[in-house]
């Protein structure tokens, strides 16, 4: 495929996931994080690279890492975007630790994985498909364990009850995690 071509379906690729998680996070009431979601991904570091790396199928992130043994993007990436819990690391006395991910973006996440599965399966795609992503890759997944069961109790909601449930129950949740934040700032 030539540049020209991967070019334009690599920014066809994450401007349809960028409006799918958008369109999303709209729906359970987090309107910032849904305008400002993945806007990373144009920056040169992270947008060259997914050219490069473009197969449409897949991240080219998971290409790169094959190639040359990590990504650039993907540190960038992760780096600075607090829907991955990679983001949600710190020194302490007892090491490199995980942190917990505050309710917002756990369920940010749980919209970044769906969107991903709609736009890399297409029409293979179906509610189980966030959650068996998931457990499929559970056992490198160093998440802190109150994410970790926050994130799996969403993704099975998803699973057995359908988008349209878990996406009023994620609404709700942040509604009260919105409340519950303002009445305790000063």
């Amino acid at each position: 495929m030539n540049i020209f071509l991967r070019i334009i379906k690599h920014f066809c690729t994450i401007t349809k996931h960028k409006f799918l998680v958008t369109k999303y996070c709209f729906k359970v009431s987090l309107y910032k994080q849904g305008i400002l979601h993945d806007l990373s991904k144009y920056s040169p570091v992270e947008f060259f690279s997914g050219v490069k790396y473009y197969q449409g199928f897949r991240s080219p992130i998971d290409a790169e890492k094959e190639e040359v043994g990590y990504s650039k993007a993907w540190l960038h990436h992760k780096g600075i975007n607090k829907h991955h819990w990679e983001y949600w690391y710190d020194n302490s006395k007892d090491g490199y630790i995980p942190l917990e991910m505050p309710l917002n973006y756990i369920i940010e996440m749980i919209c970044d994985r769906i969107s991903a599965c709609k736009v890399y399966m297409k029409e293979n795609y179906d509610d189980s498909s966030a959650y068996e992503y998931f457990i499929k890759n559970i056992s490198y997944i160093r998440m802190h364990p109150k994410t970790l069961e926050k994130t799996k109790y969403y993704l099975e909601i998803v699973k057995n009850s359908g988008e349209k449930q878990a996406i009023q129950l994620m609404k709700n949740d942040v509604i009260k995690f919105k409340k519950d934040s303002k009445s305790k700032s000063f």
